[in-house]
């Protein structure tokens, strides 16, 4: 009985000392800086068991994410609602203000392999809080039109900076 007295009174102590860091202004929600590894860590853990939980739609039968017409309007989509700003694409480095972002955006040719479809999906359709990924469905995107970002992204590692630049190209009056 005396152990479970001390336990509880360490996690009140702790609960104590988590509020006065946090609620006391002693944690910094500065961009520049660095984030606790526990927090990191955390953080981390959430957004990925978050996204596991919840990415759960697929395609309508009208895209098929194979298709090279899907993938080069996806190019065109990702570039006309601006991922290419904080992500880059073949060819195109992204806007500086991204650099200030934090966490850094992703590479997206790094990680595009890890995720499935239906995880792309829900996170370019809801966005991240804090991390800078905003929800295109908020921002007037419809969901053909992020599937087809899906369908180039899954793409991307592959995709050749002219062909980039074709697919994305304005048409010439």
């Amino acid at each position: 009985m005396r152990i479970l007295a001390v336990i509880g009174a360490l996690a009140i102590l702790v609960g104590i000392g988590a509020a006065v860091f946090f609620f006391g202004g002693f944690y910094s929600v500065a961009g520049t800086a660095e984030d606790p590894a526990v927090v990191t860590w955390a953080l981390t853990r959430v957004r990925t068991a978050s996204i596991n939980r919840h990415a759960d739609d697929q395609p309508p039968a009208s895209i098929n994410l194979n298709d090279a017409a899907s993938v080069q309007a996806g190019a065109k989509e990702f570039a006309e609602h601006g991922c290419v700003n904080c992500h880059g694409a073949p060819g195109v480095k992204w806007a500086k203000y991204s650099e200030g972002l934090h966490p850094d955006p992703p590479d997206l040719k790094d990680v595009v392999g890890e995720l499935s479809p239906a995880q792309l999906f829900f996170v370019i359709k809801n966005g991240i809080n804090m991390t800078g990924m905003p929800s295109f469905a908020q921002a007037g995107a419809k969901d053909d039109e992020i599937w087809s970002i899906v369908a180039f992204l899954k793409k991307l590692p592959g995709v050749s900076e002219a062909d980039y630049k074709t697919w994305t190209a304005q048409p010439s009056h």
